[in-house]
């Protein structure tokens, strides 16, 4: 069955999807709906000048159901504030559509029951979680080497991941800075790497500890460290007083983010360019987590979001030896097109880099010599793992996926449920069972047994 697509929430994050159907044509591309009609426009014209599609139909917010009907939609890309997922997921599944969501699925425990119940009362709708990182190529290695058994059972992980100050400033310049919309960052961004651990493992997480705070980005740590002067205008664009900081930037000189925020605030009110050493910040930017898996594996994760680099750094230990897998993409300096932090010319090719920058993956067999093996990002986003899940995902084809890569709603909740059990282990400071927030078939042991 071909596909007919239409969007709800067209900002930044749905872009890739948008190039990604238009480009490949796997799908037929039918419809937008956002509160902004400018946004709607921008993509419109974007869908002609770069692609040579035809511009779709575009309905306002209050015209979702509207705009499914009359477009003949079977599946809707949920692209909106995070905090928003559950609505248009269970509205979409209603009217007998199948839903491709952008990751997280949701931002805490009651949204994602909302989804998990609905998802039973519609069996008819299927609900895909859009783990772009699962789909690149150096992952998915990864992935291969350890169901291969090179290490044999993995007993422990530890994962940490860095954000640079120019990636990670981004989140508290945006929407994502207010733990209600998002989650925080152990929702928002962790959940990409809580899926990785639990997909590299076949494992449910089953309980969490989680410790942490806002200790670079907000008012108060600015004028601790004697930088005051950073604090005193609300955004940067048009801002005489934030020429010169190293943190701004001119939305006004970007047309990609000119035309989808800029010239849409008159509509949508929200600016996309906060200053990131403003008061009222909720989130933190400095994690530290430990998870315990249904399988016994243990999980040490840090996430900082104010590094002078970029990327992670993942080590599993088994009984059979050890891997790891360094992924350092870049360093502060580097300007990227993308406010993701993913240069586009940026293929993860380590040559002419520094030691410390290579991406590698090395065994360390028990009793045994390591070895290396290669690690080559693909095309595309975030390392080549956007166009492999667009295509699959749209696709239509029925192509299986050996790597269980097509996460379900199930395979949703149980990586933000990680977040969400991290954020109320960070607010009563005791560990916390997941089993507490949502059921997810508790004689199951395996990722692989959930949906």
């Amino acid at each position: 069955m071909r596909h007919r697509v239409s969007f709800v929430g067209v900002g930044h994050r749905a872009t890739r999807f948008i190039d990604e159907l238009a480009s490949s044509k796997s799908a037929d591309l039918v419809g937008f709906c956002d509160i902004s009609a400018t946004r709607m426009a921008a993509h419109n014209r974007w869908l002609v000048e770069k692609h040579g599609h035809p511009a779709v139909a575009t309905f306002g917010a209050d015209q979702f159901e509207e705009m499914i009907r009359s477009t003949r939609s079977n599946l809707v890309v949920v692209a909106t504030v995070d905090s928003h997922h559950d609505e248009y997921i269970v509205r979409a599944l209603k009217l007998g559509c199948h839903v491709v969501t952008e990751k997280p699925m949701t931002t805490d425990e009651v949204k994602c029951r909302r989804i998990l119940e609905s998802a039973q009362r519609c069996p008819e709708g299927r609900i895909t979680v859009a783990f772009n990182y699962r789909w690149a190529p150096t992952n998915a290695k990864v992935k291969e080497l350890l169901d291969s058994g090179v290490v044999g059972r993995v007993k422990s992980v530890n994962l940490e991941w860095l954000l640079d100050t120019r990636h990670g400033a981004d989140y508290f310049r945006r929407w994502h800075s207010e733990k209600l919309q998002s989650g925080g960052l152990l929702v928002h961004k962790s959940t990409h790497h809580f899926d990785l651990v639990n997909w590299w493992t076949d494992s449910i997480p089953a309980d969490v500890f989680a410790s942490g705070g806002l200790r670079f980005y907000g008012d108060t740590n600015a004028v601790a460290r004697g930088e005051g002067s950073r604090t005193r205008y609300p955004r940067y664009t048009g801002q005489d007083a934030a020429r010169g900081d190293a943190f701004a930037i001119d939305l006004s000189a970007n047309p990609h983010f000119r035309d989808l925020y800029l010239a849409a605030e008159p509509e949508t009110g929200y600016i996309r360019d906060r200053n990131v050493f403003r008061p009222g910040i909720d989130i933190e930017d400095d994690l530290s987590v430990i998870v315990r898996y249904r399988s016994d594996v243990m999980l040490t994760y840090t996430l900082n979001a104010f590094s002078p680099r970029e990327g992670m750094r993942v080590v599993f230990n088994g009984d059979r030896g050890r891997l790891e897998y360094y992924q350092f993409e870049k360093s502060h300096g580097t300007k990227s097109e993308s406010d993701e932090g993913h240069s586009p010319s940026d293929n993860g090719d380590s040559e002419g880099r520094p030691d410390t920058e290579k991406t590698f993956i090395r065994v360390y067999p028990h009793f045994g010599s390591p070895y290396s093996v290669a690690a080559q990002a693909g095309p595309g986003g975030h390392w080549g793992g956007d166009p492999l899940m667009v295509r699959h995902l749209f696709g239509g084809n029925g192509a299986s996926d050996a790597l269980g890569r097509v996460a379900g709603h199930e395979q949703g909740a149980a990586s933000i449920l990680v977040g969400a059990a991290a954020n109320q282990s960070l607010v009563s400071g005791r560990r916390i069972s997941l089993s507490e927030l949502v059921s997810l078939k508790p004689g199951a042991r395996r990722l692989s047994e959930l949906t």
